[in-house]
């Protein structure tokens, strides 16, 4: 019998699993994927979650993977003259971290993996037809290599993402906000010209543009737009499309971006917050986007996911009782950071990524208000320093509403 089961070898997995093979459990790691591919997501990391990844020793293995700090932050927009926003450009180095760490997905989950290998655990990729048995004495059946198998343990992981088998199966269900923009993503080289220590977040027209440069060249480019034009980016022509929209001329360099060369996939997915508020059964417990994420437009799927691996591994290797009452700080925890997370991803959307003369309206008359007021911007630091590091009232409805009125 193993101690613990994790379904999904993605970051969550394997940064829980290699936490609990160093403390001295058997942990078996069952991954669908044969070889990873690009998601066209997870590639910033916060600094508070580069400080988790600190916590679970994956620092050094992605930087070692080809991790690139980001050290400065420009907000280039149209409603801002180019020289007052470099003007006011944003040291991102806090918390002992140099700044965001930004990485090619699939480099860090294969280096993840592979650390989780290296610390012990037992790997098995092409894995199929996972069925998950919780309950006292839980149990986990799949399909590998065309041989039906089964195994008994003390404890399952649900890691397996977002649209997790083993959420379904133990019957939990996410409670979804609705859906009212996309955001499309596409990787590319050879943009020399744009700074590889400078990340931009803007709104143009009607896209919010994120630039996040990877080093030598890369940089990873995402774009917010209305779920009215959801076939903008589509088909063979979408990438071509994604990178004429970074022809911005509020955005010195933007030259660099529009002109850089496609690496992967342009893709668009659904920016929506969703969550589930105790994410445990008994014998099971879920982390990352299992048990529930937030909206892609703070990128704070990693440090989230980070966190979650950190806190349920110090909870099992604390003590041999597993009784499901043990993750209620865990799901308490995540329960507020979630909320608190939601509330900025709100506040961001409202800004940045609605679309529409109103929109502007409320937008114009926002930014005027901040500039009166910083302390009505306060609550932008959160995805940076995490949530909990900002004083609660910045997270009440009352406060946006001074700021959106």
């Amino acid at each position: 019998m193993m101690d613990v089961v994790v379904v999904g070898g993605g970051i969550g997995g394997s940064s829980v699993g290699k936490a609990l093979a160093v403390a001295g459990l058997d942990v078996l790691i069952l991954e669908r994927e044969t070889e990873f591919f690009d998601r066209v997501r997870g590639e910033w990391i916060a600094p508070w979650g580069v400080v988790e990844l600190k916590a679970l020793d994956m620092y050094d293995t992605l930087l070692q993977a080809g991790g690139h700090h980001i050290t400065r932050h420009i907000g280039y927009d149209e409603l801002i003259d180019p020289a007052v926003a470099e003007a006011n450009v944003f040291p991102l180095g806090v918390l002992d971290v140099p700044g965001p760490l930004t990485i090619e997905h699939v480099k860090m989950q294969n280096a993840a993996l592979n650390s989780a290998i290296e610390a012990g655990v037992t790997v098995l990729r092409g894995v199929n037809k996972v069925q998950v048995t919780p309950g006292g004495s839980p149990e986990v059946s799949y399909l590998h290599n065309g041989k039906q198998n089964s195994v008994a343990c003390r404890l399952v992981i649900g890691a397996d993402g977002r649209t997790s088998a083993v959420r379904r199966q133990i019957g939990l269900k996410l409670v979804e906000d609705p859906i009212d923009h996309l955001i499309s993503g596409l990787l590319v080289g050879n943009a020399h010209g744009w700074p590889e220590d400078l990340q931009a977040i803007g709104k143009v027209g009607d896209i919010q543009y994120l630039i996040f440069p990877q080093g030598d060249g890369k940089v990873r480019l995402y774009v917010d737009y209305d779920i009215s034009g959801r076939n903008r980016f589509s088909g063979e022509t979408g990438a071509a499309k994604f990178l004429a929209a970074f022809d911005m001329d509020c955005v010195p360099n933007s030259a660099a971006i529009a002109n850089a060369t496609p690496l992967g996939p342009c893709r668009s997915n659904p920016s929506q917050d969703a969550w589930i508020d105790e994410p445990w059964v008994d014998g099971v417990v879920l982390i990352g986007d299992s048990a529930g994420y937030n909206d892609p437009i703070l990128g704070q799927g990693v440090s989230v996911t980070a966190r979650d691996a950190r806190m349920v591994a110090e909870l099992l290797t604390q003590t041999t009782n597993w009784s499901s009452d043990l993750f209620e700080p865990y799901g308490t925890e995540r329960k507020e950071r979630l909320r608190r997370l939601r509330m900025v991803a709100r506040y961001t959307t409202t800004i940045r990524a609605r679309f529409g003369p109103k929109a502007e309206a409320t937008r114009s008359r926002a930014m005027q208000r901040q500039t009166a007021d910083p302390e009505l911007g306060t609550i932008q630091l959160a995805p940076f320093i995490g949530p909990e590091a900002i004083d609660e009232k910045y997270f009440e409805q009352e406060f946006q509403d001074k700021l959106f009125a």
